[in-house]
């Protein structure tokens, strides 16, 4: 799943518990949005204010979801998350290494390469073919709260796979069009 890239780089204490959360990131949240339905937002791994922005983003979206259903137009489709919503890349990924750390007082920008390789279905043969290996670098920032450790509080998308700047604007942007 994950390896560390940065060869000889020897792990201090913050690179070790910074490790631990993108691993914990990717392995509760990344590979499906059903997780940010299913389950509550972690305290221990988003800084508050992004806590907060996940929680009315998907407040929103679930409230759309039961107005959809109790409306004359039950088939409609609500509003919902699509894509991966922690990564640049709509389809998310298959693979990720972290290519460095850097930390400076309380706020660390971690550069994660990620790649998704997968296969698509053929519909008139209805056989797997082969995709493109896809590869491409997210910057995820860290505050170091006092007493509770390091938090993710934003994500800078590459630009060449994401209509959004970073994640924060991306939920605000959907909180914004769930109000309209």
């Amino acid at each position: 799943m994950q390896k560390d890239e940065r060869k000889g780089a020897n792990m201090t204490d913050t690179d070790t518990a910074i490790t631990q959360k993108i691993n914990e990131l990717y392995s509760q949240y990344g590979k499906s949005n059903e997780a940010v339905y299913n389950q509550p937002i972690s305290d221990d791994l988003f800084s508050p204010e992004l806590k907060k922005t996940l929680e009315t983003a998907i407040n929103a979206s679930k409230a759309d979801i039961e107005k959809v259903k109790k409306s004359d137009h039950p088939d409609e489709k609500p509003l919902i998350f699509e894509g991966a919503i922690f990564s640049s890349l709509y389809e998310g990924y298959t693979h990720y290494t972290i290519q460095s750390i850097d930390v400076k007082s309380n706020t660390a920008d971690v550069i994660i390469t990620l790649e998704h390789a997968g296969a698509t279905v053929d519909p008139e043969k209805e056989i797997p073919t082969a995709v493109p290996k896809v590869v491409w670098n997210d910057k995820i920032h860290f505050v170091n709260i006092a007493n509770t450790g390091w938090r993710i509080d934003n994500i800078t998308f590459d630009k060449k796979f994401s209509n959004s700047e970073d994640l924060k604007t991306s939920l605000t942007d959907f909180i914004q069009y769930s109000k309209q």
